[in-house]
């Protein structure tokens, strides 16, 4: 427990600073901060773990897990949500239109559907779950979830995610297969990459030093971002429709994988870097794809508002049933 409050407490503490700043802050800082860390910060992060990563295990299962991980999280999303539209249809958690007229216009609800999938399905893990997993999981551990975040950054934000943007967008007609042309330009798969290739070379001391200094320095940045990115969200009256999302990310789909790995032997604090990739909070990347597809854009932001604060909640049971009682 107190593991998980240390691990969670930086979080807290910069994404706090971030919204409590972001409302002042010119658009411009947040937009540069989230482009350094894209393009500098987060590949920098993801070539020195790797280097330092002991291939010896069976570190090939986690990106396998963050694979499986996208598929059960849609079908779970899906059969939450077949269930709720059959069976279950309180007041409070229907879509209403934002305008006078009662009646649902055409398509949207099909937007609504693809919005709340990708809020469901695409996780924080290059930000909140690395950013959380350094410092909480031990040497050993931390490649699993390092695997994990590149396999969910490349097929999950850019392949399934901008998959069913398209697929259930407004005014979308080019092919399937354009929206996985953009995995060969993610950063960090070819970070990944490059520190495979020089994980057996000795670089200079001062190198060396830099990389490992950039480890530390993303991750109160990316908590920053964070909390400047939901100080400036829309939508903050939209929380009772992330409700079903937030069911999935937060709680079914960990659980889901936690049994997973555990039924494939994995114990501790490997165990527990599944469990936190998993239930990492909704990705930002949700919004974006919601407007670049012109989906239903009021899920995204409470989503991501809504799990933010639940994963701060629910990580000590996390680490309890993965240090304590499945072991």
């Amino acid at each position: 427990m107190a593991d998980a409050l240390s691990a969670a407490s930086p979080l807290v503490i910069w994404t706090s600073l971030g919204f409590i700043c972001g409302r002042w802050l010119p658009a411009v800082i947040p937009q540069w901060l989230g482009r350094g860390l894209y393009w500098v910060g987060v590949p920098i992060q993801i070539f020195a773990l790797v280097r330092q990563t002991n291939f010896a295990e069976l570190i090939w299962l986690a990106p396998v897990l963050a694979f499986v991980a996208l598929i059960v999280g849609y079908v779970l999303a899906q059969s939450l949500y077949a269930w709720q539209q059959r069976y279950f249809q309180p007041q409070w958690l229907q879509y209403t239109p934002p305008f006078l007229s009662s009646t649902v216009p055409e398509g949207e609800s099909r937007r609504f559907q693809g919005s709340y999938l990708i809020a469901s399905i695409l996780g924080n893990t290059g930000f909140v779950g690395l950013g959380v997993s350094i410092p909480l999981l031990s040497a050993a551990a931390l490649p699993w979830a390092t695997f994990y975040a590149i396999t969910q950054n490349a097929l999950g934000t850019y392949g399934l995610g901008s998959f069913l943007g398209q697929y259930y967008g407004k005014g979308n007609d080019q092919p399937w297969w354009r929206a996985l042309a953009v995995i060969p330009t993610v950063p960090t798969l070819w970070a990944a990459m490059a520190g495979f290739a020089t994980h057996d070379l000795s670089f200079p001391e001062a190198i060396e030093t830099l990389c490992e200094m950039d480890i530390h320095l993303v991750i109160p940045l990316a908590f920053l971002l964070t909390g400047i990115r939901l100080s400036c969200l829309p939508g903050w009256q939209s929380f009772r429709i992330a409700l079903l999302p937030i069911l999935v990310k937060t709680l079914l789909l960990p659980l889901t994988m936690m049994a997973i790995a555990y039924g494939l032997g994995l114990r501790g604090d490997t165990l527990l870097a599944i469990a936190i990739m998993a239930g990492t909070p909704t990705a930002f990347a949700a919004l974006i794809l919601a407007e670049e597809y012109e989906l239903n854009t009021e899920i995204p932001p409470a989503a991501i508002a809504l799990s933010t604060l639940s994963f701060v909640v629910v990580l000590p049971l996390w680490v309890c049933l993965c240090r304590q009682v499945l072991t």
